[in-house]
């Protein structure tokens, strides 16, 4: 078992970028940033990981700098000083711990509901006004609000390299905005932003490539992409391989540097029980680093936990070991696992699983 620790301990270059190992801390929703602004522990929060092992931060989604893309309460932003010095401090720490960081960019998208702040008079915004298969509920954008937020999305990657992040992550996954244009069960437009897969991937492409050009070329500008939806978990962006394969290599038209595949257990396969995941397809297809997640770590994935069943115990990782001796994807993103147990890295590579702390709800609940 030692020798297959190897590869998940084994430095990897990213695009050029030097990463200490293969694990990256997933980007996980916090709510502890009141009015935007990172709260005085989340250096502390992000450096402990870093220097608990992790090689490659990504951030909790981090709104990106318009007033339709919140839904939750008390997530942090990008577009005050305040948020700003704190995201350099964050930076500052985490690369002081060896590590790299990747912030994520997010807008929810059509999950945003009437009466939120910032402005409560914003409407959830969506390529059709369906946050789901049924009635519309939400805001049908614009040709004028899609060119709007592309821009937006670019100004705010450039705003993460001037403070100092190494990349950014694009949120594309999970039923939020940029996956409610690939979902073509809820993405009904007539326009170039709709119907075939190329078009449903056009708010993405454009994304990526202006961020690509406000950036420098050592920046990373990557994507996480999912096939479920939190409103249903069963949908996917397309059923057949041929077409998942060109859609993962449009993101790669696009400039994509790398892509961040979610599954909800990382060790099933996509289209079989043992096939590649979602990852493995990706990197088969595109050539590019690909990196997986899905329940790392644990013994049951977050929807046994949020309905009920709160703890989980370590589990065994010899899958993920295998998979990636095996080079089914480049790098394996880790989420509650680290909430619970920051040293989560270090203990296994050391061997001391037994000492790894269980991940439970009440790590969710608090900034540890």
């Amino acid at each position: 078992m030692d020798n297959l620790k190897n590869t998940l301990f084994s430095e990897y270059n990213l695009n050029g970028l030097s990463l200490k190992n293969r694990i990256v801390m997933a980007p996980m929703t916090r709510n502890f940033s009141p009015n935007g602004v990172p709260a005085d522990y989340a250096p502390t929060y992000y450096s402990k990981r870093a220097a608990g092992g992790v090689g490659l931060i990504m951030t909790e989604g981090v709104e990106v700098s318009h007033p339709s893309s919140s839904g939750y309460p008390d997530c942090p932003k990008l577009d005050s000083d305040e948020a700003k010095r704190m995201w350099e401090k964050v930076v500052s720490e985490v690369h002081a711990n060896g590590s790299a960081i990747f912030c994520q960019l997010w807008h929810v998208g059509g999950i945003r509901k009437l009466g939120m702040p910032p402005l409560p008079e914003i409407p959830g915004f969506t390529p059709s006004g369906y946050v789901k298969p049924g009635k519309k509920v939400a805001y049908e954008m614009t040709l004028e609000d899609i060119e709007e937020l592309v821009q937006v999305y670019a100004r705010d990657a450039k705003i993460c390299e001037e403070l100092g992040f190494d990349g950014v992550e694009i949120h594309g996954a999970h039923g939020y905005l940029i996956d409610q244009f690939f979902w073509n069960a809820i993405n009904t437009r007539a326009d170039a932003y709709g119907g075939s897969l190329e078009n449903r991937a056009r708010f993405a492409t454009e994304i990526l490539q202006a961020s690509q050009q406000l950036t420098s070329s050592e920046f990373q500008v990557g994507i996480r992409v999912s096939q479920w939806k939190q409103q249903d978990y069963e949908a996917k962006i397309t059923e057949d391989k041929d077409e998942l394969n060109a859609f993962f290599n449009i993101l790669k038209s696009a400039g994509a540097d790398f892509l961040h595949c979610s599954n909800r257990r990382f060790w099933e396969g996509e289209f079989s029980e043992d096939g590649l995941n979602l990852a493995g397809i990706a990197k088969e297809a595109t050539g590019l680093p690909s990196i997986s997640v899905g329940s790392v770590g644990l013994d049951k994935d977050f929807i046994k936990l949020y309905a009920g069943d709160h703890q989980t115990q370590t589990a065994d990782l010899g899958k993920l070991y295998n998979k990636l001796d095996n080079k089914e994807f480049d790098l394996i993103a880790v989420g509650r696992a680290l909430l619970s147990d920051p040293e989560w890295a270090n203990k296994v590579e050391n061997g001391q699983e037994d000492q790894i702390i269980p991940f439970d709800k009440s790590f969710v609940e608090n900034y540890v």
